[in-house]
């Protein structure tokens, strides 16, 4: 096997900006992400907002990708994709997610895991009259997660979707729209020096949350 480029072995970096203990965090995770979040947001974080979402099928098989949180509030994280996608049909038959927010710059990552399910049309569709009317057609056009011939063949749909609605609003398609995860476990990481890094992990429990500190 060739050599990589870069000594990825030797990549090291040492941690030392912030500490974190289970007396410092707010009684809710959700209220403890939305405080992070805002802290990720004000510092600058690019696109704070994006997260790493796994899903698994019936096969018991992973998959992961990098999706858009849109809301959080005290039902949990809502995202926003084509119920008919590889993520969506993975859902369909296994309800069940675990999300990760990577907040490297400020040293940090935030991990849920919790059940999955779509939210109500009316929410999905006040959402998707909020996107780009390019990313509205878009929605129209792509049948996400299958195989193209090439891009022409989709940006020939997307042609299609503009004629078909000129001078119209766009309705969202009945197979697109929000989807949210229900947390059941809620991690924040912070990183330490010599990977002692503070863990602190929610875990839902008789109708509340049990708040632990983890070993590095």
């Amino acid at each position: 096997m060739p050599e990589p480029p870069v000594d990825i072995g030797a990549l090291r970096r040492e941690y030392r900006a912030r500490a974190l203990s289970p007396a410092d965090v707010a009684p809710d995770p959700l209220a403890q992400f939305r405080a992070w979040f805002a802290e990720a947001h004000t510092a600058g974080v690019l696109e704070p907002n994006a997260m790493v979402l796994a899903t698994a099928g019936d096969d018991g098989a992973p998959s992961a990708r990098t999706v858009l949180l849109k809301a959080v509030d005290e039902d949990g994280f809502v995202f926003f994709t084509r119920y008919t996608s590889r993520k969506g049909r993975e859902l369909a038959v296994n309800p069940r997610a675990a999300l990760l927010f990577p907040w490297l710059a400020l040293e940090r990552q935030v991990s849920v895991r919790g059940s999955a399910e779509r939210v109500a049309p009316a929410t999905s569709d006040a959402y998707f009259a909020t996107r780009p009317r390019g990313a509205q057609l878009a929605a129209w056009a792509s049948p996400q997660s299958e195989p193209l011939a090439d891009r022409a063949w989709v940006e020939a749909r997307v042609a299609d979707a503009a004629e078909r609605f000129a001078g119209a609003a766009v309705p969202r398609p009945d197979e697109w729209g929000g989807v949210r995860v229900r947390p059941v476990e809620v991690e924040f990481w912070q990183g330490r020096a010599d990977r002692l890094h503070d863990r602190v992990r929610y875990r839902r429990a008789d109708g509340g949350w049990v708040v632990e500190r983890l070993a590095p």
